[in-house]
Formats: C-alpha cells, structure tokens, sequence
C-alpha cells in the first residue's frame, strides 16, 4: 500500500481582485454554501465604498478596514489556586485576522433592516476610518488587557 498523506486544499485568490484576503473573508461572509451570494454581497459592498470614499482604492480601503480591527493583544481565563484571572496574552497573526473578520461580520449581521451590501460598506468605511461597532469591540478587548496588565505573569 502507498502512503496516504493529508494535503491541505489551497485557497484560492478571489476572482475580481486576485486577493487572497478578500476570499479568506468572502468564505467567513458565505452562510450555508452559497459562495456567489457571498460574492456578490462582497463585490456590491466594494463598489459602494468607491462611490463613497474616492481617494482610496475600494480593495485598500477593505484591507485597511481589516487591519485596523486587529486586535494586539486579548485577555484569556487561567485558573490558579481557584481563582480565575484574566491574563493579558499577545495574539498570533491567524487569530488577529480571524477576529477581525468574525468582528466586522458580527457587526454587519447586528444591524437590521437594509441589504447587507450596505450595511458591510458602512461597516468597512467606519472600520477604515477607525470608527464603528468592529473597532469599538477591539478598543474594549485592549482596555481589558491593559487593566489586567497586573496579571501577565500567569501568561503561560
């Protein structure tokens, strides 16, 4: 018998903009498969942030957004001598993007009552120009860490 390797199936850049991030996030928008619909959804959303933020390149624009909603730093739980406390840890850059990307999206699906295009434009445009919901939740996360500064030495 031949040996049976485990290969992991390559992502593949989006079709539009040949970004590799802009299809990492277009698969994180897809709800129950429906990748064209997510597509379009990203597609729309970007062609109203270039109606809407004209000094800027629509792509360039989303990566900034993204980037900017990275977190540095978060708190997590560590139990010593019965005591939980929140320890202040770094965050590794595959986890940083995913939380920007579940952040954005949480975000996005809060706000209710208009196409989620718009409401992912919005979104985006508050994330690059540092404001709104994604932003205000990586402020809070890092206000977290800082006040729990006292407890980094349980970092493992």
């Amino acid at each position: 018998m031949g040996k049976i390797t485990a290969s992991k199936k390559q992502l593949k850049p989006d079709p539009r903009f040949n970004s590799l991030l802009a299809s990492k996030f277009i698969n994180c928008l897809m709800l129950d498969g429906k990748k064209t619909v997510a597509q379009n959804v990203f597609y729309s959303a970007l062609e109203e942030i270039s109606t809407r933020v004209t000094d800027a390149e629509p792509l360039d624009v989303f990566t900034e957004a993204v980037e900017n909603v990275k977190p540095h730093l978060e708190v997590r739980s560590k139990r010593v001598g019965g005591a939980a406390y929140q320890v202040p840890m770094q965050v590794n850059r595959n986890r940083q993007q995913a939380l920007a990307f579940r952040w954005i999206l949480m975000a996005v699906r809060e706000k209710k009552g208009r196409q989620t295009h718009l409401k992912l434009a919005d979104e985006l445009v508050a994330a690059y120009k540092k404001e709104g919901a994604a932003i205000t939740r990586r402020e809070n996360v890092h206000r977290m860490a800082e006040a729990n500064k006292a407890f980094a030495h349980f970092a493992w």
